[in-house]
């Protein structure tokens, strides 16, 4: 593992804790099931339809993201049509809304499992609805590629199906405590945590590496996803008295507890992980947002010329700026195709199997995507994964990218 400038300390042996962690919460609460949003067209004369199913919540707390990787995977999609078609095939997006709720995921994944023609799914947001999900595209042999879900356990359980382009939590979390004590000098810290698979999760393995680097945890608290006054936390936080605020949580929350701890006097640093990594924090905290460090597993999507050129064609197409996990469903959407490509050229130009396709995304090695590049491992994971940091010196997005850690 090596680092940037912005480190100075190697990780430490802690990146082999197992945590139950995910990308985001799991919670959400809208009726909806797809996107309204029309994504396909006529299927082209003489060819067959090759459907592929975005799950990610479209409305709800998260659907900011939710709706971003959404795009991400259809502007990837509508780009490498053409090349299908000449190859006999009609690509269409299948787009789910998971509401961030696990039982919502496993009733659409059912769906996508039942239609014969959707052989993937670029999904989820949260791991706490990724991993029961998941367990129904393996019965069905529906590769998934993920584009956000961080989660330990969405990789281990050795599902042939499952794959993600994104780091681990057992990566992130102890990124953030490196960071946080040697380069930020925290020595008291504060941990307050959403009680979900990924705040929890996030929270623990921040905490342990942070113990290990010297650190002394002060407190440790949980909160309700959608509870808006955070006083009684906050006021432990004032009698604590630390040098620095973690939260293992969402932007939804995220940005209300900061914005109610700074209008309470407290001004040392928050920090949090790719949950918050949202212009949504922006939002909701204001001006109080400045001097909030987030760990993300999405890069910044300006840092290569090919991701510029992203950031050109996503706004030009949806007239809006992306978000940091917009290119991650891009890129997720490119792994798939690669592989899809992959299996229609070694069955001699048909269509194979589904476990086919499922085998020859999870083959794919060396992808060059707009921002990520992919090589996936026995277990789906991608070798090389980063986490990235950020600091918000302003009250916009995104954030200033002060660090980077690589595998």
């Amino acid at each position: 593992m090596k680092l940037n400038k912005s480190f100075g300390v190697l990780l430490s042996g802690v990146l082999s804790i197992s945590i139950l962690a995910a990308c985001s919460s799991d919670s959400g609460s809208s009726s909806s099931s797809t996107s309204t949003t029309p994504t396909n067209t006529e299927p082209a004369e003489g060819t067959k339809v090759i459907k592929i199913a975005t799950q990610s919540p479209l409305s709800g707390g998260s659907a900011i993201i939710g709706e971003a990787i959404k795009l991400g995977a259809q502007m990837k999609l509508e780009e490498e049509k053409a090349k299908f078609e000449e190859m006999g095939y009609t690509l269409q997006l299948e787009p789910y809304d998971d509401q961030a709720d696990p039982k919502k995921g496993v009733s659409n994944a059912n769906l996508i499992g039942a239609d014969e023609q959707i052989y993937g799914v670029i999904g989820h947001y949260n791991s706490g609805v990724a991993i029961p999900s998941s367990e129904v595209y393996e019965k069905y042999n529906i590769a998934m590629v993920s584009p956000a879900n961080t989660a330990v356990e969405v990789t281990e359980r050795g599902l042939k199906t499952v794959n993600r382009i994104v780091g681990r939590d057992d990566f992130q979390g102890p990124a953030g405590a490196e960071y946080a004590v040697n380069e930020l000098g925290a020595k008291k810290i504060f941990v307050i945590q959403d009680k979900t698979a990924y705040g929890t999760g996030l929270a623990d393995a921040f905490i342990a590496a942070a113990e290990e680097a010297g650190a002394e945890v002060v407190g440790y608290e949980g909160i309700t996803i959608g509870e808006k006054d955070f006083n009684g936390v906050i006021n432990q936080i004032l009698n604590k008295k630390p040098d620095l605020v973690f939260f293992g949580g969402l932007y939804a929350e995220g940005g209300i507890i900061i914005k109610q701890a700074r209008d309470k006097g407290i001004d040392v640093p928050f920090m949090g992980g790719d949950g918050m990594d949202s212009s949504g924090l922006v939002d909701i905290a204001g001006e109080a947002v400045k001097n909030t460090y987030i760990t993300s597993v999405a890069g910044d999507s300006t840092a290569t010329d090919s991701g510029k050129k992203f950031v050109e064609d996503y706004k030009a197409k949806f007239n809006k700026d992306p978000e940091g996990f917009s290119v991650y469903g891009y890129d997720s959407m490119g792994v798939f195709l690669t592989g899809l490509e992959s299996a229609i050229k070694a069955n001699n130009g048909e269509l194979p199997g589904k476990d086919k396709v499922a085998e020859a995304v999870r083959a794919v090695k060396d992808y060059k995507g707009a921002l990520t590049d992919v090589s996936f491992d026995e277990k789906g994971d991608n070798v090389n994964a980063k986490i990235f940091l950020y600091k918000f010196e302003e009250a916009s997005y995104p954030p200033i990218q002060v660090g980077e850690v690589s595998q």
